[in-house]
């Protein structure tokens, strides 16, 4: 009886008890689950222009790239790629460029000139048959698209001498794909970690499919940590270099710290033979600043040389910089600032800049978003 007493006692506990268990395990029960790959892909190509062909193929590559890359397929990633894309080449794997074969000669003129063969003797030389009969002129003259072009050259340097002394055998073509991503970039990639399809042919080939092109492109745009607190930053920086707009809110610190004017353009050193001799303008400016910052010019330039490295923001002199400059200024110093650079390419006919491009994809960023309800989600970790 007394068992059966205690036993009663404990009923209204034991009775809490099953009730929060019952509560934890609706909780859980109630927990959205990640969506299914199918269902991902789906989201992606509602997320698409309706005029695009093959959007279920394209969602398939962007899926794979994500996978691969181990990137979550989230809103905010999702709608940063397709911004991305449909800025550069509107969802065309191959896009036309204007004008392309006035560019491409326009190009091996000026090749022509700087290692000192006449123009004539290349003109000449290029009226030779190609590999698939036509005249290397003939293609040129009918080139639409940079795959075609760069075929043309890969073509030109590996069967005549006078492609190898104008180009000294690298190719002159240097972004493609529906993402314009660096070829210089893929091939780094490819060989810092493994690429997840056959590579027909080499890198640059693959650059060129839609499924490289998208792998590479995304590789760029999302594949390095950031930190930002916007998607916009990483625009830039896939325009201008990864770390580009950090590296722009340095300056920017470096100038106000040091009183010197300097170009907000991301590059903190110099490239080139002579780097190691001749600073740029952002490593004079923090030289001038090496009492306060109670660092030499060979740390200082040791610590600059990380600009393209996530490890630069975690350097002494980042943060001594920012903390010199955020006490003149007596306020908070952004972390990261759009890029200062005019835009310069053969394929530009306008004056555009990387803060042009940043917000246009940023724009398209946006609306992408808001047709998925996660409007909010804009970070740019």
């Amino acid at each position: 009886m007394r068992y059966a007493a205690r036993l009663g006692a404990w009923r209204p506990v034991f009775a809490l008890a099953l009730l929060l268990a019952g509560c934890a395990g609706d909780d859980r029960l109630g927990e959205a689950p990640a969506p299914r790959p199918a269902e991902v892909r789906a989201q992606i190509a509602s997320l698409m222009p309706a005029s695009t062909p093959d959007r279920a193929g394209w969602a398939v590559d962007i899926y794979a790239a994500f996978a691969a890359l181990g990137i979550a397929p989230n809103p905010s990633n999702i709608c940063a790629t397709l911004a991305v894309t449909e800025q550069e080449s509107t969802f065309r794997a191959n896009p036309a460029v204007p004008d392309l074969a006035r560019i491409a000669w326009d190009e091996i003129d000026r090749r022509a000139e700087r290692v000192g063969v006449p123009k004539v003797a290349v003109h000449l030389a290029l009226k030779i048959s190609s590999s698939n009969g036509k005249s290397y002129s003939e293609r040129i003259d009918a080139v639409t698209t940079e795959k075609e072009l760069s075929e043309i050259f890969e073509d030109f340097i590996g069967m005549v001498p006078m492609g190898q002394r104008l180009f000294a055998g690298l190719n002159p073509v240097h972004t493609g794909g529906p993402m314009q991503v660096s070829v210089d970039f893929a091939e780094r990639h490819a060989k810092a970690r493994p690429y997840p399809y056959p590579v027909a042919g080499s890198i640059r080939h693959e650059v060129f499919s839609r499924r490289g092109g998208l792998y590479f492109g995304i590789a760029h745009l999302l594949d390095y940590p950031a930190g930002y607190d916007k998607y916009l930053f990483r625009f830039a920086d896939f325009n201008a270099g990864h770390y580009a707009s950090r590296n722009a809110a340095f300056q920017n610190a470096v100038s106000l710290a040091s009183g010197i004017p300097l170009d907000l353009d991301g590059d903190l050193v110099r490239h080139g033979e002579d780097a190691d001799t001749r600073p740029g303008s952002t490593e004079l400016a923090v030289r001038a600043l090496e009492k306060q910052l109670g660092m030499n010019p060979a740390a200082i330039h040791a610590a600059l040389a990380q600009g393209e490295t996530p490890a630069f923001q975690q350097s002494p002199l980042y943060k001594r910089v920012f903390d010199l400059a955020e006490k003149l200024e007596r306020r908070p110093l952004p972390r990261a600032l759009l890029p200062r650079i005019n835009l310069h390419s053969p394929k530009i006919k306008r004056k555009l800049t990387t803060e042009w491009f940043a917000n246009r994809v940023d724009e398209r960023f946006r609306r992408c978003l808001a047709r998925t309800g996660a409007g909010a989600a804009v970070t740019g970790k």
